[in-house]
């Protein structure tokens, strides 16, 4: 598909360059809890300590996982992510020492996802939507199941995955579209991610600005929301948003 030149302004980049970064906060969050999967041209060195370390390990679930939590077969992983046999045993460790029951509550994700921003950030509302993101049946928990998903996605994914996951964090909803006011609402978690640094202050006038410029050029048919085809559209035709929503690096 060719790309178009971007008819965005400076200052919308900007406000998708921002919205970009901090889902990018959000894949360090999951890192986190899951612990930090190796970069892939270290895969051959790391398989190679695992083999040992793991060969008793037929099956993910066979982990010491408590009697509440049983996570997918190994095999069921590695098909469903990008990630290899001796990386989810790997990473599941790291997920099993931050979380020994097994399952991640939003209070207790809303602390880890804090700790990538200063002090004084307002990163609450940011991160219900980001663990809304990842509940996928909306349980209130996070499985081990749920981070990997979402951390394969984030730091793996094609171009039009990231851009589907990050159309679902815009989609508070779930209606399968981004209204304004939901758009609005990202974008003003986000603002208050960066609290008092802002420069220069943001205020209720520029975040409508903001929104409404975003809008125009994404609502195609102008019939008041965005759907996902418009906003696949438009990100993957155009270099700038393109650019700035696929700022996560292929490995990790």
């Amino acid at each position: 598909m060719s790309h178009q030149p971007s008819d965005f302004s400076n200052g919308d980049r900007r406000n998708f360059d921002m919205s970009s970064h901090v889902q990018k906060m959000a894949r360090k969050a999951i890192q986190k809890v899951v612990g930090n999967p190796p970069l892939k041209k270290d895969n051959a060195i790391m398989m190679e300590a695992a083999s040992s370390e793991c060969s008793e390990y037929s099956e993910l679930e066979e982990l010491e996982a408590p009697p509440s939590y049983r996570p997918d077969s190994l095999e069921a992983l590695c098909k469903a992510t990008r990630f290899s046999e001796p990386e989810l045993k790997r990473i599941y460790r790291g997920f099993k020492a931050e979380c020994p029951s097994g399952v991640v509550r939003e209070d207790t994700f809303k602390g880890i996802y804090s700790q990538f921003f200063p002090q004084g950030a307002n990163t609450s509302q940011y991160a219900h939507y980001v663990f809304n993101t990842l509940d996928h049946d909306h349980s209130g928990l996070l499985s081990f199941e749920d981070f990997v998903l979402g951390l394969s996605t984030l730091s793996r994914g094609s171009l039009e995955e990231k851009l589907r996951w990050t159309f679902g964090l815009y989609d508070i909803n779930g209606d399968g579209c981004i209204t304004r006011e939901e758009m609005t609402d990202i974008v003003t978690a986000v603002y208050d991610l960066m609290g008092k640094f802002t420069d220069p202050f943001v205020d209720d006038a520029v975040i409508k600005d903001k929104v409404d410029r975003i809008f125009q050029k994404m609502d195609q048919n102008h019939d008041g929301v965005v759907t996902l085809d418009e906003f696949l559209t438009c990100c993957t035709q155009d270099d700038a948003i393109s650019h700035s929503m696929c700022v996560f690096d292929s490995s990790i």
